[in-house]
């Protein structure tokens, strides 16, 4: 017998799980959230969001919450494929946000909204077994073991999942013959060359980003004074022996430069990154929902953390899930409607995938690949490749099936500003649907019965793409 029922439980208090309880507690409903360790985690991972996910958070109005500017957010000039530069300056319409934010930061920010909006998010509280019909869970914490019944669980326990494990749920892939170093160091300032780049006698200019040489890669960044991010990754067996340390990492670092780099212990207080990786793992789960289990983030997919799309697959699949699952629970849902959150993000992380091994393919040594990346670097600079490389790494190119053949049906609504100079994307800060009426009332005047459920906005647009749209709670144009 439980010793306590929930609607929804939530495994993995990481970004995705927070984000994901978030937008539950917005329709009502307020979920557990299980973590094994005894608060937010400390551990550098993620430095930022790239991508449809900055719009996102501005729709929650988190955008602005989180960074502090009131501005609505800036389209970034470009990025990166495989180390090599992508120029969004020539688009018109360039998709391609950034947000520069370190993960653990993120977490905090998601764990505060989380108890603000009345979430229960118990740290120290770890799942350990599961029954999945009826869904309940054995929950080991500091004190006591208790059970925990619930109508839905999620599993957003990052890439060793033991939700998707417990369900038996596969996790076909393959991993990468790699072995990476990663950590926070200290550059002396000689080193320096500009914003953003140094130079290292004996090889020359280390820029910005991910660097591919002969052997391998390097990775460097700056994103606060005195503490560099510094990683190297070399092609070759595993590395299990001894615990990584900072000489290990500039041993690596000669070797790929050809030159000596005095990487010094990081400057103020910690924690700071030191670690090695041994292999890129890309992996998918066989299906993001089994009954009443769901998959969520790093759970459902794992891949490359080169260009940065972790994070954008990840919170968009909670924004995705977040609003399907809480219409299941309040009986507005159609019998299909949360299998929509397979078939719409399915293939959204096998696109991600895709680039992320094609990115990983073109970092490998020899002098072929060589001859390949420098022809791509000239197909890369033409406007509608470049256009078409936004797209793809931004996530603007996804399109859901919502049998609807309107351009815009089933893509992310554009961040139109109505004639009174409303945003549309304030508009979603609630996370319910919107009937957006631009054509004088019609549609509002239809949709009056469904005011319970979504907001009719009646507006005003000059250029309007449409004489109405209805907006789903995720930004989607239904």
């Amino acid at each position: 017998m439980a010793d306590e029922r929930t609607r929804v439980v939530i495994s993995g208090a990481g970004p995705n799980g927070l984000m994901l309880a978030c937008e539950l507690a917005l329709t009502g409903i307020r979920p557990v959230v299980l973590d094994l360790q005894p608060g937010p985690s400390l551990e550098p991972k993620a430095n930022g969001l790239v991508g449809q996910v900055v719009r996102m958070l501005d729709q929650r109005g988190l955008y602005q919450a989180f960074t502090g500017d009131d501005n609505p957010p800036r389209p970034a000039g470009g990025w990166m494929f495989a180390a090599m530069p992508l120029d969004f300056l020539c688009l018109e319409d360039n998709p391609m946000y950034a947000m520069l934010m370190p993960q653990p930061r993120l977490v905090r920010l998601l764990a505060d909204r989380a108890r603000e909006l009345g979430v229960d998010v118990r740290w120290g509280h770890g799942l350990v077994e599961l029954s999945a019909d009826p869904v309940t869970v054995t929950v080991s914490a500091p004190e006591r073991e208790y059970v925990l019944a619930t109508d839905y669980l999620v599993g957003a326990d990052g890439g060793r999942s033991p939700v998707r494990k417990m369900m038996g749920i596969g996790f076909p892939g393959s991993t990468s013959d790699t072995v990476g170093r990663l950590a926070h160091v200290h550059i002396p300032d000689e080193f320096r060359d500009g914003p953003g780049a140094l130079n290292i006698p004996g090889y020359g200019r280390l820029v910005f980003g991910h660097t591919r040489v002969d052997q391998g890669g390097l990775i460097y960044a700056e994103f606060e004074p005195g503490r560099s991010m510094f990683g190297t990754f070399e092609f070759g067996p595993p590395v299990e022996d001894p615990p990584m340390s900072l000489q290990e990492l500039r041993e690596s670092a000669r070797r790929l430069l050809g030159a000596n780099l005095p990487l010094e212990e990081p400057k103020g207080p910690g924690p700071h990154a030191l670690r090695r990786i041994n292999g890129w793992n890309t992996r998918h789960a066989e299906r993001y929902r089994d009954g009443r289990v769901l998959l969520l983030g790093d759970a459902a997919h794992v891949h490359s953390a080169m260009g940065g799309p972790g994070l954008n697959l990840g919170l968009q699949d909670a924004v995705n899930l977040g609003w399907k699952l809480a219409a299941q629970i309040n009986g507005w849902a159609p019998p299909d409607l949360l299998d929509t959150y397979q078939s719409e993000r399915y293939p959204v992380g096998r696109r991600v995938m895709m680039h992320s091994l094609a990115q990983t393919a073109l970092m490998t040594p020899g002098p072929e690949v060589g001859a390949l990346r420098e022809l791509m670097g000239e197909i890369l600079a033409f406007p509608d490749v470049a256009r078409h490389m936004a797209a793809l790494l931004a996530g603007s190119d996804v399109r859901y099936e919502v049998g609807d053949d309107h351009p815009l049906s089933g893509r992310l609504v554009p961040d139109l500003t109505l004639d009174d100079g409303r945003r549309v994307a304030t508009l979603l800060h609630g996370a319910r649907p919107v009937l957006l009426d631009l054509g004088g009332g019609e549609a509002a005047d239809a949709a009056h019965g469904w005011r319970d459920r979504v907001d009719i906005v009646q507006a005003e647009l000059a250029d309007r793409p449409a004489t109405a749209m209805l907006i789903r709670p995720d930004g989607y144009i239904a």
